[in-house]
């Protein structure tokens, strides 16, 4: 760790990633197989939709692509394990050898096992590995990333009236509870990440906070993931539709970075690359 606790790497499945060697974040690119994910739902759905948008992805500079078969907006209704499956194995199966890290968004331990061994090198998971199972699958795959996401509740629940008597310190308690608990069971530090959870269980208040003072997160010592792209906050702020939303988008991800963000997970790729290049080359 350097001065600001802050780690050196993140082993990602076949990927290092070094950040001493780069001062912007990680640029994760989301790609949707579903119906009805929030923002995009069903641009994407089609295997060949999805594999084209994953190539101008990669074209405009993505790091890893974050592959979903199952909505987890709020109010979501849950898909069965095998409906996930057949959207998104199709998609690893041909971007597995695509040049950049994958992720598999999924919260399900058999999912999980299926897309790592098809494939891709991170769990991106809301529920932290609290599922039955999740743990011991990814002690199962020993060099994959993991991100361990802080929801309150769940997404059908997580925003009827969501409270905090302090929401920097309770989110901040349990990512280092859940980090501890991989780490006793022998999971590698390299291999963590965390992610506060915006729009997880949160009100406008509770998100404006976090994103104020997201370098708090990164005092556990892990790589730090925003994940605010097009959601709700930036409607209520700006009066926006989630197709609108793309100034603010990345907006939120350029403030982000200024509070040490490793990882930005963003809808509008090609964008908020050029927008890091620039942060970065005026941090020097």
């Amino acid at each position: 760790m350097n001065k600001l606790n802050q780690p050196a790497t993140w082993r990602c499945g076949r990927f290092l990633f070094d950040f001493s060697k780069r001062k912007r974040p990680l640029v994760m690119g989301i790609l949707n197989a579903t119906p009805d994910s929030f923002s995009d739902g069903g641009k994407f759905r089609d295997a060949s939709n999805a594999i084209a948008q994953a190539e101008a992805m990669i074209k405009s500079g993505v790091d890893i692509i974050d592959i979903g078969g199952e909505s987890t907006r709020p109010g979501a209704t849950p898909v069965s394990l095998q409906e996930e499956l057949d959207r998104v194995l199709p998609v690893i199966d041909v971007l597995k050898n695509c040049g950049v890290a994958l992720s598999i968004d999924t919260y399900k331990a058999q999912t999980m096992r299926q897309a790592l061994r098809a494939g891709v090198d991170c769990i991106n998971d809301i529920w932290a590995l609290r599922q039955d199972g999740a743990v011991q699958a990814a002690l199962e795959s020993p060099d994959c990333g993991i991100v361990l996401m802080h929801m309150q509740c769940d997404p059908l629940t997580m925003q009827f009236n969501p409270e905090y008597a302090d929401v920097i310190t309770e989110v901040n308690v349990f990512l280092k509870e859940r980090a501890q608990t991989l780490l006793d069971c022998g999971v590698g530090r390299e291999r963590i990440a965390i992610d506060p959870g915006f729009g997880f269980g949160k009100g406008l208040t509770h998100n404006l906070q976090m994103l104020a003072e997201f370098e708090v997160f990164s005092g556990l010592g892990y790589p730090v993931l925003a994940g605010i792209s097009r959601k709700s906050m930036l409607g209520k702020v700006t009066g926006r539709e989630a197709d609108e939303r793309l100034a603010p988008s990345i907006a939120a991800a350029l403030m982000a970075a200024d509070r040490h963000a490793k990882i930005v997970r963003v809808h509008d790729v090609p964008e908020t690359v050029d927008a890091l290049k620039l942060w970065e080359a005026v941090q020097g």
